[in-house]
């Protein structure tokens, strides 16, 4: 239980390797704690809480990707309409 704690409030919480906003944060944990609680179960090692971590490290510029945030005050370019000819 002390590297799953450890794993819990130092490696999961390290800026490099969690997304960038808060729904992606919540995946991201979510994802961990599936993966933790599923390697523990049924994988060949006790320890699941780092390969989970390291799992979830790879889907993070996906994460990042689903639940990016658009900036305060874009709008999106007009498209011009063409002249009829």
């Amino acid at each position: 239980s002390g590297g799953l704690m450890l794993g819990a409030f130092y490696m999961v919480t390290d800026f490099t390797g969690k997304p960038t906003t808060f729904a992606g944060e919540l995946i991201f944990a979510g994802g961990v704690g599936a993966l933790t609680a599923v390697l523990r179960l049924w994988g060949p090692y006790p320890e699941g809480g780092c390969f989970a971590i390291l799992l979830m490290n790879l889907w993070v510029p996906y994460i990042n990707d689903l639940t990016h945030q658009v900036p305060l005050g874009y709008k999106k370019p007009e498209k011009k309409k063409e002249a009829a000819k």
